[in-house]
Formats: C-alpha cells, sequence, structure tokens
C-alpha cells in the first residue's frame, strides 16, 4: 500500500463506514451480517424451547448441522453464481431466502420441517454473510476495507450478548415461533431496500465453469464434520472427524489441478501467501472454538451459575471485538506486527487456560476463578487483532477476476474452522475424561488436554504470521527500491 493510502488509513477510523456517502452500504453489509450473528445465538437458546414444544430431540443436532451445510453453499454461490447475476441480486434473493426460511420455521408443525427451514434459512445467511465481503471493494474506499472488517467481527461480539437475551425472551410455551417470525419482515425489508442502497458492482469473474466436484466434497466434509460435533462416542467421533478430513484433502486435490477452481489461485499451495493466510485464518477459528467447552467448565469447577457462565463467557467474543476496534487504523508494517502478537496472545491465553480453568474451585473463589476470566477475553483478544488485516491481506493478494471467490473463501475458512474446532475439542474431552471418570477430577483433566493441545495449532499461526510478515516486509523493500 502507497504512503498516501497509509496516511488515509491511520487517519480514518471506524464511524468513518457511516458517514453519509458509505452509510446506506454499511447498514445493508452490516444488517446482513448481523440478522446471521444473532440467529445463530437465538437458535442455541430456543433449541430446547423447540423441543419441548414439538419433539424431535433426536433431529435435534442437525438443526444446526444444516445450517452450517448450508451456509457453506450460500457462501459459495456468491462466487459461483451464473453469469450476468449482479450481486445486488444476490443479496436480494439470500435475503429473502433468509426470510422464507425464518417463516417455515415459525409455521413448522414438526422438527422435520423446521429443518428444512433452517437449510432454507442458513443458504441466506451464507450468501449475506460472503457478500458483506465480496462487496467491500465496491462499497467502500481502500483504506475504509480494514474498517468494514473490523465492523463485521464487532457485529459478532454484541451478538453473542443480544442473540441469547432475545432468545431468552421467547422460550416459553410456543413463543420460540416469535424469534423466527421477527425476523420475516426485517430480511424482506433488506431485501426491498437493496436496488436502492447498495452499489452497483459488475461482474469482472474471470470465465469458467462451476468446480462441482470440489462444492460437492467441500459439503461432505462439513456435514461429516458438524455431524461429529454432536455425537459424544468418542471413536465415531474420531472417524467421522477422519472422513472429512479425507474429504477436505481430496478436494483440495482436485483443486490443485483443475482448470476450473473453487478457490482462488494459489490458494492450495503453502509456497503462496494467499494460502497461508487462509491456513492462518482456519487455524485461529479452530482454536478460538475450543471456547465451546468453557461454559461446562465454569460450572462444573468453578461453581458459576448456568447465566453467569453463558455471560463469562461472552468475554471470549467481546475480546475479539475490543481488539479489532484496536488495531482498525493499524497499517503497514504495524498490521503485521499486530497479526504476529495476535497469534501470540492466543495461544498464550489457551495454554494459560489448561492452567487456570482446570483447577477444582467449588468454593467458587473469585481469586481462583479471575486469571481464567482474564485469559478467556485475550483469547478472543488476540483474534481480534490482527482478524481484519488478515481480511484485507486476502483482497489484496488475489486478481481483481478472482476477488469474489477470495471474499466467499473467507467465510467457508471460518465456517470449517468453527466445525473442525467444535469437532476436536469433542474428540479430546470425550477422551481425556469428560465421560470416564467424570466428575469433578474429569472435567479437570478434560479441560486441561483440551487447552494445551488446543494451543498446539496456535503455534503453527505464530510461524505462519512471521512467514507472511516476513514476506511482506521483502515486498515493501523491493517496491521501494
Amino acid at each position: 500500500m502507497s504512503s498516501i493510502d497509509d496516511v488515509a488509513t491511520e487517519r480514518s477510523s471506524v464511524f468513518h463506514l457511516f458517514s453519509r456517502p458509505v452509510l446506506a452500504a454499511t447498514l445493508m453489509l452490516g444488517g446482513g451480517v448481523t440478522l446471521y450473528a444473532v440467529e445463530a445465538y437465538i437458535m442455541a437458546t430456543i433449541a430446547p424451547s423447540i423441543v419441548r414444544d414439538i419433539g424431535g430431540l433426536e433431529l435435534l443436532s442437525w438443526v444446526t448441522t444444516l445450517f452450517v451445510a448450508a451456509a457453506v453453499l450460500g457462501s459459495i454461490f456468491v462466487a459461483m453464481r451464473p453469469r450476468g447475476i449482479g450481486l445486488r441480486t444476490v443479496y436480494v434473493a439470500g435475503a429473502l431466502m433468509f426470510a422464507a426460511g425464518s417463516l417455515i420455521c415459525a409455521l413448522a408443525p414438526s422438527m422435520q420441517v423446521i429443518l428444512a427451514g433452517r437449510a432454507v434459512q442458513g443458504f441466506g445467511a451464507g450468501a449475506l454473510g460472503g457478500l458483506a465481503y465480496a462487496f467491500i471493494r465496491f462499497a467502500y474506499p481502500e483504506h475504509l476495507w480494514r474498517k468494514a472488517s473490523t465492523l463485521y467481527a464487532a457485529i459478532w461480539g454484541v451478538a453473542t450478548l443480544l442473540g441469547p437475551s432475545l432468545g431468552g425472551l421467547f422460550s416459553d410455551g410456543s413463543t420460540w415461533r416469535h424469534a423466527f417470525m421477527l425476523l420475516v419482515p426485517v430480511s424482506v425489508l433488506m431485501a426491498i431496500l437493496a436496488p436502492v442502497l447498495l452499489p452497483s458492482a459488475h461482474d469482472d469473474r474471470a470465465p469458467g465453469r462451476t468446480p462441482i466436484t470440489q462444492i460437492a466434497l467441500l459439503l461432505v466434509a462439513v456435514l461429516l464434520v458438524s455431524i461429529a460435533g454432536t455425537i459424544e462416542a468418542t471413536q465415531s467421533k474420531a472417524l467421522l472427524v477422519a472422513a472429512s478430513l479425507i474429504a477436505v484433502v481430496a478436494m483440495l486435490g482436485i483443486e490443485r489441478r483443475s482448470e476450473n477452481r473453487l478457490l482462488p489461485t494459489g490458494a492450495v499451495a503453502l509456497s503462496m501467501p494467499i494460502s497461508r493466510v487462509y491456513l492462518m485464518m482456519f487455524l485461529l477459528i479452530l482454536v478460538l472454538t475450543s471456547d465451546i467447552y468453557i461454559p461446562y467448565f465454569l460450572q462444573s469447577l468453578h461453581n458459576v451459575s448456568p447465566l453467569e457462565s453463558g455471560y463469562l463467557t461472552a468475554l471470549v467474543a467481546l475480546g475479539w471485538t475490543v481488539a479489532a476496534f484496536l488495531s482498525a487504523s493499524f497499517s503497514g508494517r504495524r498490521a503485521g506486527r499486530a497479526i504476529v502478537i495476535g497469534c501470540v496472545i492466543e495461544t498464550v491465553a489457551v495454554a494459560a487456560l489448561a492452567i487456570f480453568l482446570a483447577r477444582d474451585n467449588q468454593a467458587g473463589s473469585i481469586a481462583l476463578l479471575a486469571p481464567a476470566v482474564v485469559f478467556m477475553f485475550l483469547m478472543g483478544f488476540g483474534v481480534g487483532l490482527g482478524w481484519a488485516h488478515l481480511v484485507t491481506k486476502v483482497l489484496r493478494l488475489v486478481a481483481t477476476s478472482e476477488q469474489d471467490k477470495a471474499s466467499a473463501a473467507i467465510t467457508t475458512v471460518q465456517s470449517l474452522g468453527s466445525a473442525f474446532g467444535a469437532a476436536f475439542a469433542g474428540v479430546i474431552v470425550n477422551s481425556t475424561g469428560l465421560l470416564a471418570p467424570g466428575g469433578v477430577a474429569g472435567g479437570i483433566s478434560a479441560a486441561h488436554w483440551l487447552f494445551v493441545l488446543m494451543a498446539l495449532p496456535g503455534i503453527v499461526t505464530i510461524v505462519i504470521s512471521l512467514s507472511i510478515q516476513k514476506s511482506g516486509n521483502e515486498t515493501q523493500a523491493t517496491a521501494a527500491a
């Protein structure tokens, strides 16, 4: 980036996204991310109420599995849409599908219909999430790209508090239906306003056929690993994770040889910076997803109430949001250092939880709990410090004709990181004491090994971040020469 762009980046702030020239785009793109994020947390809260009202406990795990798989497909559609279909049209379609899926869920007489609604809703949500990144280069000048990524991170942080709170309002009897119905008019309104408020975006993609095989293998991988995250049997879980990894490896192998690619050029070659950026993003999210067991450990080991454990766990998302705003103005070498430092902070924080969260504190001592709370915050802080800069790197490392692929891949990598993180975490805790011997002793063992082993991918992110910073510095030096 030129020195002029550096100055512009330093002087701009996230609040420039709400200035008159770009306000409409910010509301529409941020609104799409908000629908995706809030719905994810609302569903987690009202799921027990749905089962109590209409049954279908044996199908409950599929409520999230189908949503995640459909969301990945929706994000891919942003890049693989037929020629002649613009991004604004995709936004309208995504918002209407989200509305239709929400309406199906609201009126569903059985869990089977809920699953159909969640699949439709997930596709729309994935498309809206992918469009948020795909529209960045058309909606904002380059010095605001990082700010837009910061805003999206902040939305996910707020959603961890807002989603469960909204879900809690609709948890009695059949009122869970209102949680879905509430989203219908909002998403329909967004579909109506999209052609007016979103900027025009010319289709500058390179010609090519849809990579059906790669998409199919990716969806199989997502489904397998998502199912693995919902079952308790350790052996079955491990087999599903292994099968999912095989599907991913097969997809990457075909992607490397195929002329019709799902990912941007260089995304499957570790010698290329774009590949390392995607891998780092995947690993950062994978490590962060180990937080799904934090509420359990807080309750079983530190005698924290369920409500308090939920809000304490939200500190992970709060840390991401705070760090994103703190580093939003960084550029050049400061941005590179933020990525490295962020990886170090996340890794150290996760490793520290193996000590401070994995302890017997049945008395609920604040002194014993406080260090764990601090490292929970730092766990998210580390990811947030560099995430927006990684997104910006992705958008700058690919050719204009592959920008849509690169943008869609960001959402896909996030989803894969979450799915694999949840599955790996489940395999670790189930095989290190959570189920047998169970109790406090089993919980301490499971917590210790979970965070020790999850810190290992964090070490890999540190190594990758150093290599990316080095290559970035060499590029800058060459440009200066």
